[in-house]
């Protein structure tokens, strides 16, 4: 199993940590919980630098420096990165004194760079005996420039103005003629061209598109007669009955078909009892990937709550499990 978590360093209002690293808090959490953690944080543009780091300067600004500073290196550019990140120190100043305030901008994040991706992908799938998380550091806005790359206002932008739009194009090598631009139009490579022929092999590879939409199942099911709910269908005389009452009953009555009810999953969010569904437990069980390991309270009673590994239906419960 592989966790991508996309770790932009924002949220809606501000940055994520902005006195932190959420990398570091994410790494910890995943860790203490024996997964294997990789963090794609730097892309290759980075790694000239990191080479040349030999006294470990580099490395100990990239540690000290927190959330807030790289998101405004990002918002700020180029010549605000030299200033205010490298200038810390007079040897990472001077890492970077041959460099042009354009290249210092184009220092990427590990998840925006292909190559890195590829390699953690590479490494997540050689890992065996633990689930993988990958923890990409990426830039919120990517692309936006002015516009809204790595501003707090990003979330807000519906739309982008013509400048906006000519700069995103650029940046991305888009092939849109000038006299086109104004129109916005959607910009696909063709069927035939190199990168939907490897979306669509890596579709096939993995089972056809998804979501699929299917005419036929691959076994024919054989619906149960109306005569099946009768005890429905005949009414219920003087004697009223709620609408919840009549569901449940036409359920309990499907479930008992011998092709059509084990197909059936309830799913009930803690409320079986209240709607008189409580007779399912002992029915069909309640599904449990581990058995029940504990005799339950109501043991003694013909409606017990039975949990079972080939139980039907699924007790997602309310919010307890997700007090935290």
């Amino acid at each position: 199993m592989i966790f991508v978590i996309n770790c932009n360093l924002q949220r809606l209002d501000g940055p994520v940590r902005g006195n932190g690293k959420i990398i570091q808090e994410l790494e910890g959490q995943f860790r203490g919980a024996g997964w294997n953690v990789l963090k794609l944080i730097w892309g290759s543009y980075w790694d000239p630098l990191l080479a040349r780091d030999k006294d470990g300067m580099l490395k100990r600004l990239m540690m000290e420096t927190v959330d807030g500073e790289y998101q405004a290196c990002k918002a700020f550019g180029g010549a605000y990165t030299r200033e205010h990140f490298f200038g810390k120190h007079p040897e990472t100043k001077a890492m970077v004194a041959s460099l042009s305030d354009e290249d210092i901008w184009r220092l990427n994040r590990g998840g925006h760079d292909p190559h890195k991706v590829y390699a953690a992908y590479h490494a997540a799938m050689h890992s065996a005996g633990m689930p993988t998380v990958i923890l990409a550091k990426t830039v919120k806005g990517y692309g936006m420039g002015d516009a809204g790359e790595s501003q707090n206002i990003t979330h807000q932008q519906k739309k982008m103005d013509i400048t906006a739009v000519r700069a995103f194009r650029d940046r991305f090598n888009i092939p849109i003629a000038d006299d086109k631009v104004d129109e916005v139009p959607y910009y696909h490579p063709g069927p035939d061209s190199p990168e939907v022929q490897y979306l669509r092999a890596r579709r096939e590879a993995l089972g056809g598109p998804l979501p699929s939409r299917r005419r036929k199942a691959d076994h024919a099911l054989t619906a149960p007669g109306l005569d099946a709910l009768k005890q429905i269908t005949q009414g219920t005389g003087e004697r009223e009955i709620s609408t919840t009452m009549a569901f449940v009953r036409g359920l309990n009555l499907l479930l008992r078909d011998k092709e059509l009810g084990p197909r059936i999953v309830p799913i009930v969010a803690d409320e079986a009892r209240t709607f008189g569904m409580e007779g399912m437990f002992r029915q069909i069980g309640i599904y449990t990937p581990f058995g029940q390991k504990y005799r339950p309270q109501d043991a003694d009673q013909l409606m017990y709550y039975r949990e079972d590994q080939s139980g039907q239906v699924l007790q997602e419960g309310i919010s307890e499990p997700g007090g935290m």
